[in-house]
């Protein structure tokens, strides 16, 4: 029996946080009718508990955050070095919004905040290199819901771009050689939690008419479920 470590750097905001299942919960419900058999442990890394050893994990999986990677969190650091550690270890790793920022960092990226400004919304993405746990025949794209200012800007040595759009031109990424995979979008997210959390910054943090068509967007769907797929089809894959 496998199990995916979930490090959670960060939760919902306060405004909705008892509305929603934690995002280790979301993962879960997204996972587990893939990865049968599998069981599932949180790290609650941003409120403080520590990260355990890498090298005694079948899997990890980074959450999204607030946070940006470039800050001077206390536990920024023991990431990114948690990170490497498991690379050299050849632990699977998967990395989602922030987490896939911080793979992308802590292999030697450059990750900042965008000048296209906030990405909300249903993105769609053009696949550039198709991988093998994509199966046989994959898309030629595939769309998620975004909620992110920040962005990978430049690969790792040994990255290889998967997918990208006119926003977002490093929107999922595969590292062959360190044994991990990440997206930008949030596959985990629902289209109503996406909704709620951008309801919650409208007229502030986002412009009305942004959130406005960011909602529209996301009446149509998403393929939260198939990326939930490609996830575990890596992770079952590369998990010994």
């Amino acid at each position: 029996m496998k199990t995916l470590t979930i490090i959670e750097t960060g939760q919902a905001p306060e405004a909705i946080r008892a509305d929603w299942p934690d995002y280790p919960a979301m993962f879960e419900a997204l996972l587990a009718p893939h990865l049968l058999g599998w069981t599932y442990s949180a790290v609650h890394l941003s409120q403080g508990e520590m990260l355990p050893d890498p090298a005694t994990l079948d899997a990890i999986l980074i959450t999204g955050s607030p946070a940006g990677v470039y800050e001077d969190w206390p536990w920024m650091t023991p990431l990114m070095d948690f990170i490497r550690w498991a690379s050299e270890a050849q632990v699977p790793q998967v990395g989602i919004c922030f987490g896939h920022q911080a793979i992308a960092q802590a292999l030697g990226a450059k990750v900042s905040k965008s000048d296209k400004g906030w990405g909300i919304g249903r993105h769609v993405y053009d696949i550039d290199a198709p991988q093998n746990w994509m199966g046989e025949a994959p898309p030629k794209t595939f769309s998620l819901g975004v909620s992110h200012q920040d962005q990978v800007q430049s690969l790792a040595p040994g990255a290889v771009l998967v997918a990208a759009s006119d926003f977002c031109d490093h929107a999922a990424i595969a590292y062959p050689i360190q044994n991990a995979i990440s997206f930008q979008g949030h596959p985990e997210f629902s289209p109503k939690f996406n909704c709620a959390l951008y309801g919650i910054r409208k007229g502030k943090a986002l412009p009305t008419e942004l959130v406005e068509t960011a909602e529209h967007s996301l009446q149509t769907p998403v393929d939260n479920g198939l990326v939930g797929q490609w996830m575990a089809n890596f992770l079952k894959h590369t998990a010994g």
